[in-house]
């Protein structure tokens, strides 16, 4: 059995100019190559408890955990992360997925 790895981000973008133009750019090649996929990525969550305020919520998956975290530590990912905290304060979550029965 083997687990999934996801990372999960609640945003909100105060600059889209950069966020948008620069930062998304920059990141899908990187996104590319570790395989995440996008679950989700939405400007309207539905908060339906805990009084938050969440505008943008995105959720990646990878092969596995490991590879979401090497994903976030890479020298890749830290060439860019600078555009992301200057365009959006942000919630980041990296977690493990239940066992599946896929190899």
């Amino acid at each position: 059995m083997t687990k999934r790895g996801f990372l999960f981000a609640e945003l909100d973008i105060t600059d889209p100019k950069i966020f948008y133009e620069e930062y998304m750019t920059l990141v899908a090649p990187v996104l590319e190559k570790f395989g995440a996929r996008f679950l989700v990525s939405t400007n309207d969550p539905e908060v339906i408890e805990g009084g938050r305020n969440v505008r943008r919520v995105i959720l990646l998956e990878f092969d596995t955990p490991q590879i979401a975290r090497d994903f976030y530590h890479s020298s890749d990912y830290q060439d860019v992360i600078g555009y992301r905290l200057k365009s959006a304060s942000t919630h980041l979550y990296i977690f493990d997925g239940l066992p599946s029965n896929e190899n």
